[in-house]
């Protein structure tokens, strides 16, 4: 098993793509701890295994400090951390003030941040690494999630920095994630018919289940990617079709 023996730790591990990662690491022989600020509504179990959870609130720089410790004391090692937790509403910039936005860039940089320089003492022992979770909506324009995007684009150059300056002891990595299907999907797309209206954008003709960013992680935090440093991997499927493809399809259409 990929990562036998090993401990991981997921931030916001209780549900979505935290629970789908969790869930990838269990299956793959990795002793996992999930954190977020509110338990998980069941149990996070794969392969007749059970995830761990502690609560904590990762935007304090001390309660993460005080986390990881008690991490170390319990398990005794840490070996993997993914930075999953983050997220937020669709807010345009000039609704709901400065604050909100501030916040948003809290908990998808800050956080990370916080839990990253935490874990890496206990890292750098086992020569382990993090991955963190970025979102295409880093690299391109994010209208209606402005300050998620750019809090995104810094989680990348963040992750390029750390890269270098803790090599060799510690790889980072980001998975640079695009449309995901979880149980909150409704609030970004709607119903199923607009879930499926949104999986005809993707080339690969559906929207990432939390088991495909589960694998991804696997794979950066394991041996397989030993020279794997500083990346920026995308799980996207594709990204949005090209429109040439759809004009293609018109075309052929119209010439049948």
């Amino acid at each position: 098993m990929e990562l036998d023996g090993r401990v991981a730790v997921v931030t916001g591990g209780t549900r979505g793509v935290g629970a789908g990662i969790a869930r990838a690491f269990l299956e793959a022989g990795a002793e996992v701890l999930v954190c977020a600020r509110r338990p998980p509504d069941g149990p996070v179990e794969a392969g007749g295994r059970k995830a761990g959870f502690r609560p904590v609130d990762l935007r304090s720089a001390d309660a993460v400090e005080g986390f990881f410790a008690g991490v170390a004391e319990s398990y005794g090692r840490l070996d993997v951390l993914v930075n999953n937790a983050g997220g937020t509403p669709y807010r345009l910039l000039d609704d709901g003030g400065a604050d909100r936005h501030a916040r948003v860039i809290e908990l998808n940089l800050v956080a990370p941040l916080n839990a990253s320089l935490a874990a890496y003492p206990h890292l750098k022992a086992v020569r382990g690494s993090i991955v963190m979770i970025g979102s295409v909506s880093g690299t391109r324009p994010s209208p209606g999630t402005a300050a998620y995007g750019a809090a995104k684009a810094g989680l990348e150059n963040l992750t390029r920095s750390m890269a270098v300056e803790w090599a060799p002891d510690v790889r980072v990595n980001t998975l640079v994630l695009g449309m995901v299907r979880t149980e909150l999907s409704h609030l970004h797309y709607g119903d199923e018919e607009g879930l499926a209206s949104v999986a005809r954008t993707i080339p690969a003709g559906r929207m990432a289940e939390p088991s495909d960013i589960g694998d991804a992680a696997v794979f950066l935090a394991s041996d397989r990617a030993a020279y794997v440093n500083g990346a920026s991997l995308l799980v996207h499927g594709g990204g949005e079709r090209p429109a040439f493809l759809d004009a293609a399809t018109v075309n052929k259409s119209e010439e049948d």
